[in-house]
């Protein structure tokens, strides 16, 4: 995922926490999908893919899809064996390692950035942001997946408790509100944000190129 988390990169809690949350994804990677066209040539990186089902599910909607899965090796493995069950393990590549060191490739046009941000500052998150956009193919898509509080982060209910979880778990994350992911992407280098509140209460912010 990255490197400057309070868990090692080996640590079997990453294992664990992959195959936990894959069942629970379904309805969110469905809706990431549906965003990207369902035919016709689509490169797609994702990035901290734990479990893979994110990518997995464009992979299954766009029988012409190629998906790279970037993650620690041993949570890979997990990926790699959902990607076989889904029937897509020859179109699912991987880059193993640190999403803040490893070379992204270029050409993409969409990457996936689930549930990583809340684990680092802001700055940490423009960096990656910078990475993800010159990875990118021009009017390439960035899909943020995260909890997102009001501008007074005390609303919605779940997503302002997961930002006091941050703050107790993490050395410097947070639950960023849309107008700091706006400015974060801009700042990155992208053209525009706009963000879809989901039934889970998380939001995705697709981002431009």
């Amino acid at each position: 995922m990255g490197a400057e988390g309070t868990v090692s990169d080996d640590n079997p809690v990453w294992i664990k926490f992959a195959r936990a949350m894959a069942p629970m994804t379904r309805l969110t990677a469905e809706f990431m999908a549906g965003q990207l066209p369902a035919s016709g040539p689509l490169k797609v990186l994702d990035i901290a893919a734990g479990h893979g089902m994110y990518g997995i599910a464009v992979a299954r909607r766009n029988p012409e899809a190629e998906i790279t899965a970037l993650d620690w090796a041993a949570v890979l493995e997990v990926a790699k064996e959902n990607a076989a069950a889904a029937g897509v393990a020859d179109r699912f590549h991987i880059i193993p390692g640190s999403a803040f060191t490893v070379d992204f490739g270029a050409g993409y046009d969409a990457i996936l950035l689930t549930n990583i941000l809340h684990h680092f500052d802001l700055a940490t998150c423009e960096s990656l942001a910078a990475k993800v956009c010159a990875a990118l193919k021009p009017g390439g898509r960035a899909f943020t997946l995260e909890f997102v509080p009001n501008d007074g982060r005390v609303s919605p209910d779940v997503p302002a408790r997961f930002a006091l979880t941050m703050l107790f778990t993490t050395a410097h994350g947070d639950a960023y509100t849309f107008a700091e992911y706006e400015l974060m992407f801009a700042r990155a280098g992208f053209s525009s944000s706009a963000v879809h509140l989901l039934e889970t209460q998380q939001s995705v912010i697709i981002s431009t190129k």
